[in-house]
């Protein structure tokens, strides 16, 4: 037997699941097989239902985009070919390129974008807003798509482009055509991988295999932008939720990638030989807390304010984090070292007091309503922040319970809407890449269109949202900047969430794993493996 043989034993008793679930159809001798640990488990596999990262990568395996960011963060044409835009700057038209097919070997058609972006569009932040100044979308042949606009509008290849969740991936028309809050019900794409649907096992194992039909783009790979080019036969998500035992796997070759490891064992990752430790993305992340505001006790704007004094942004990050190296205290909303990287409005989170968010609570009148906090116990980072904050409510006077579960099975219950006595919540933890929070109409959790438009949590504040669409009409950059720091005062004051602290995503490979590409994103194309 050997050793992953072994070590697949030793997991399968471990986690209480079958041995077969390690031990899918192995691949041909010739065959080159990336195998990674992702940083969560994929149970959801529809990137538009889910703002998930894992279920975004999945997308990216899968998927493609009419446009993609760069490593500049700038937006390159990718399954498009040419692109005008009329004098008036309402008329936009996009001409796909040639060679694009689905996974079932049929040609992707304008129509099937067509429909892949209004589903987008019925449900990311970015996308509700490029909708909501569009008048027509059509496809005005096989090839052709022409976007009408009612009026100029500044982001529109940045929002057809945008870099992450909710990423606008094209998907034939049958499944585009899905309620948007409902869930595709096959996974046929047109990216540099098809999904293996018939070796998946939720809970341990996600299989890609190189599309052959796929053409790349003849420009050198840059973030999201240029030529995906598949290097490997297989991609293989082994998951491995107990982090000591992923590292060991890791160090003993037994996988070649693993994605997000905890930064306190990067030291001993570091000191292994053939193991690189890197930061990945320069941006780093954003820790949020998010609370519920269609039910109390968070319905309360005051005692939203309550919660957000009492983030002490230091004891999250070394509750999480650990090592100074690898975090940074910063209270803006925006992504720090961004363009629009501001402190204005953020007097509540400098400084923080539990003796003034005590005084808050009171003032909010706080009837000792439980608190159900969703803890993610297999993401340690988002563990230790649930944990943090229920001893922080706790200090501050309010009863709270933590309930324990899987990140996937959080990014279900995270879009009930019923009280918490049906099964609902009143907050969860998660973090936004840099990439993700740019500016106000890129940034999701900033968003205040309620339960019916809003992301999870669903603040309600039509001042917010009148603010952001201001910022994605207007062209100037000094009266953009100046509407961005109006949006962050805002949305702290009415609280849309949490900045616990920006954070640095460590990466962790075997040395022969060649062709890594920087991004705030983790993508497979590129990656080669020298056996």
């Amino acid at each position: 037997m050997n050793n992953l043989s072994r070590r697949a034993l030793v997991l399968a008793a471990a986690l209480a699941v079958p041995l077969a679930a390690f031990a899918a159809p192995q691949p041909a001798a010739a065959e080159k097989v990336l195998r990674v640990i992702p940083h969560a488990d994929l149970k959801n596999v529809d990137p538009i239902w889910t703002t998930a990262y894992i279920t975004r990568n999945h997308g990216y395996m899968v998927y493609d985009t009419l446009f993609a960011m760069d490593e500049n963060l700038q937006p390159q044409p990718q399954m498009v070919d040419t692109w005008s835009v009329s004098d008036d700057q309402l008329t936009w038209t996009f001409v796909l390129r040639d060679g694009l097919k689905w996974h079932d070997g049929t040609a992707v058609t304008a129509e099937d974008c067509v429909a892949s972006l209004k589903r987008w569009g019925a449900r990311d932040g970015m996308g509700q807003a490029l909708m909501g100044v569009t008048d027509s979308l059509t496809a005005a042949d096989e090839k052709t798509i022409v976007m009408t606009l009612r009026e100029p509008y500044g982001l529109v290849l940045e929002s057809i482009g945008k870099i992450s969740s909710n990423v606008p991936f094209m998907m034939p028309k049958a499944l585009a055509e899905t309620d948007p809050f409902e869930q595709v019900p096959e996974i046929v794409g047109s990216g540099p991988f098809v999904f293996a649907k018939e070796e998946w096992v939720p809970g341990s194992k996600v299989v890609y295999t190189r599309n052959r039909d796929y053409v790349p783009r003849s420009e050198p790979p840059s973030g999201a932008a240029g030529g995906k080019i598949a290097k490997v036969d297989r991609v293989e998500w082994i998951y491995i939720p107990d982090a000591q035992t992923a590292m060991n796997a890791l160090i003993n070759g037994e996988v070649d990638y693993y994605e997000n490891p905890p930064a306190d064992l990067a030291p001993i990752m570091t000191q292994s030989p053939g193991v690189v430790v890197e930061v990945n993305d320069p941006l780093g992340n954003q820790g949020m807390l998010r609370m519920n505001h269609l039910h109390p006790p968070f319905d309360n704007k005051t005692i939203r304010q309550a919660v957000i004094r009492s983030i002490d942004q230091e004891v999250y990050m070394q509750a999480a984090v650990g090592n100074p190296e690898y975090y940074r205290v910063c209270y803006s909303y925006y992504a720090c070292g961004s363009p629009m990287e501001t402190d204005a409005g953020n007097d509540l989170l400098r400084n923080p007091s539990l003796a003034d968010a005590k005084a808050l609570l009171a003032q909010g009148g706080y009837d000792g309503t439980p608190v159900v906090v969703m803890q993610p116990t297999d993401v340690p980072v988002l563990s230790a922040f649930s944990l943090v904050t229920a001893q922080r409510l706790r200090d501050i006077g309010m009863t709270v319970e933590v309930q324990a579960m899987d990140w996937s099975t959080l990014t279900s219950r995270r879009a009930k809407k019923d009280p918490v006595a049906d099964g609902g919540w009143n907050i969860f933890h998660t973090w936004w890449i840099g990439g993700d929070i740019t500016n106000p109409v890129v940034a999701t959790g900033m968003s205040g269109g309620g339960a019916e438009k809003g992301w999870f949590g669903w603040p309600d504040d039509p001042e917010l949202e009148t603010l952001r669409s201001a910022f994605a009409r207007e062209t100037d950059p000094a009266a953009q900047k100046a509407l961005a720091e109006k949006i962050q005062a805002r949305a702290i004051d009415t609280v849309t969430h949490g900045n616990v602290g920006t954070f640095f995503e460590l990466v962790a490979y075997r040395d022969n794993v060649k062709g890594l590409i920087k991004s705030p994103v983790q993508f497979f194309w590129n990656i080669d493996v020298k056996r």
